[in-house]
């Protein structure tokens, strides 16, 4: 893969080859791209830069911020909000949405963002991410209101995810493949490192929370009772687990080498139909993963067919490789 080729060029390529990139689009990526940079210094200077530990505040869904979660929040706002390419935005962090202010041009485009996932892992230095979902703001109505963002996934402009490890790497879809992009931090450009990424079908690995194995319903026990029982049982096959509690990087992983990740509906909470966000984490993780080959549901039907009906929406998560998910989805068939 040539390193000579930016995440610009990309783009215009992109726009030339396809005419899928107009030029309101193009901006708004490179912006985001452009914020994650920001939010990657600060999580590389940590203590240095005195932003571990906890804000002292609770988001929308009562869990308790990070330093890093707001900074990263403000960030990701005031890089968007005065390009013209953006509407509206939306994050995990805010309790509603956050519209261009009149002193700016108003765009086309609606963005969603979870500005920092995995935040547990932000004081022991385990990677982390930003992940971020375009949408088109649809008909003609003036204004903004929470009813534009609530769109199904399969209506995604762009979706994507910055993952803040040993390289900051920008996975990006434009709906046509799957990119992945490097950080060069001494010229502080974002250059193409692999293209047409591509999740394996089958795999032996998977990433789930086993502590909560006496929670899950009982398709998913049966799915991760086989991986368990390994040569010895009806798989045939040793699996191995893996589990970073930071989505950004078990599905980087996944698109790296192959797998399946689970966030499955669990009996502690029987009224939430999951645990994730499917505006901010999985509507965008899951095009991502079907754009490379992979299959993403909440058990019963495709994540990005959802049609959500409230902004801090809820679901099931399994992703990743195709046979895998087609196994466990198939699990919780009625009989």
């Amino acid at each position: 893969m040539s390193k000579n080729v930016s995440l610009t060029q990309y783009l215009v390529e992109q726009q030339r080859e396809h005419g899928r990139i107009p030029a309101q689009l193009r901006l708004l990526i490179e912006v985001v791209a452009r914020a994650c940079k920001r939010i990657a210094i600060s999580v590389n200077k940590g203590a240095l830069g005195d932003v571990l530990g906890s804000a002292g505040t609770d988001n929308v869904q009562g869990e308790v911020q990070k330093k890093l979660d707001v900074i990263s929040n403000e960030v990701l706002i005031e890089a968007n909000e005065w390009g013209g390419h953006l509407a509206a935005m939306a994050s995990e962090e805010m309790d509603s949405i956050h519209v261009v202010p009149n002193r700016y041009p108003q765009g086309e485009y609606l963005l969603l963002f979870d500005p920092l996932d995995g935040s547990s892992n932000i004081d022991v230095n385990v990677s982390i991410g930003t992940i971020f979902s375009v949408l088109r703001k649809v008909g003609h109505s003036p204004g903004v209101s929470e009813a534009d963002f609530l769109q199904p996934g399969r209506h995604q402009a762009a979706a994507g995810y910055c993952v803040y490890g040993p390289q900051t790497t920008l996975v990006l879809t434009l709906g046509n493949g799957v990119a992945m992009f490097t950080l060069d931090r001494e010229t502080g450009s974002w250059l193409l490192t692999q293209k047409g990424v591509q999740i394996s079908p089958d795999t032996q690995e998977f990433a789930i929370n086993m502590s909560n194995l006496r929670h899950w319903a009982p398709p998913v026990r049966r799915y991760i009772d086989e991986c368990l029982a390994g040569k010895d049982g009806v798989r045939g096959k040793d699996f191995n687990m893996r589990w970073v509690a930071s989505m950004v990087a078990d599905v980087h992983r996944i698109l790296s080498r192959g797998g399946i990740f689970m966030y499955p509906w669990d009996q502690r909470e029987p009224e939430k139909p999951g645990k994730l966000r499917l505006m901010y984490e999985a509507n965008p993780m899951a095009f991502i993963v079907e754009q490379a080959g992979g299959i993403a549901t909440d058990g019963s039907q495709r994540i990005l067919d959802i049609v959500p009906t409230k902004l801090h929406q809820r679901v099931s998560v399994l992703l990743g490789s195709r046979n895998e998910v087609e196994r466990v989805t198939a699990y919780h068939a009625p009989a």
